[in-house]
């Protein structure tokens, strides 16, 4: 089952170094000058609600949001996320990581773990955004087996407009415990239906909204 991270000190090393690798992999796309992108820790990784599933590695994530192509047409995925994938693999490599594993949601590093103290195994995963009128688009990687089959497709997050705003209302309200309670427990009844198809952002995004609509309405 999942529990809450408690080592403060493990926890800052852990974002320290994963956020400098993403910084690394924005400016190197943006150096090129094909896009222009930004990129932060969502969801749990943001917002102090990092779990661990007993003693399995941790997964902290971040959007890699597209603020303008320049050589790429937003609609095809898969030029994007192929080039996004081979710059990434590069600043890995610079770093003495293996390449990133490309799922159907993330571009995911290796496991990466510090020679001293905590020894607790983590990752990074990197989503492909869009911002659109109503929130949020993920680029979705759907695999046939046949890789000149596959599709790239923008998918909505759903229920994401104003989740910022909302989360700032949530704390400027002191429910920041109740949204810890919603966020555990949502995480362990996925775990509980092996369900993989909800990532920590989306279970983010329901935990926010359905705190919201308690608390704040």
């Amino acid at each position: 089952m999942y529990h809450w991270v408690e080592d403060k000190k493990f926890l800052g090393r852990m974002k320290r170094l994963c956020s400098d690798i993403v910084n690394q992999l924005v400016q190197a796309i943006n150096n090129e000058e094909k896009m222009y992108v930004r990129a932060y820790m969502v969801g749990s990784g943001a917002k102090n609600l990092i779990t661990q599933n007993e003693e399995r590695p941790i997964d902290l994530d971040y959007n890699l949001e597209i603020i303008e192509c320049y050589d790429f047409n937003i609609n095809n995925g898969r030029a994007i996320k192929e080039y996004v994938q081979e710059k990434f693999d590069e600043i890995l490599s610079k770093n003495d990581l293996d390449d990133c594993g490309d799922s159907k949601s993330v571009l995911t590093s290796g496991y990466i773990e510090f020679k001293t103290g905590n020894k607790t195994n983590f990752s990074i995963d990197i989503a492909i955004v869009k911002q659109n009128t109503n929130g949020w688009d993920r680029l979705i990687h759907h695999k046939t087996g046949f890789t000149y089959l596959d599709q790239y497709n923008w998918n909505p997050a759903p229920n994401s407009r104003g989740l910022s705003d909302k989360a700032n209302q949530l704390k400027e309200k002191n429910c920041w415990k109740e949204v810890r309670d919603i966020y555990l427990d949502k995480k362990n009844m996925y775990l509980r239906r092996n369900d993989q198809t909800h990532s920590s952002f989306i279970i983010y995004i329901e935990t926010i909204n359905e705190a919201y609509n308690k608390y704040c309405r």
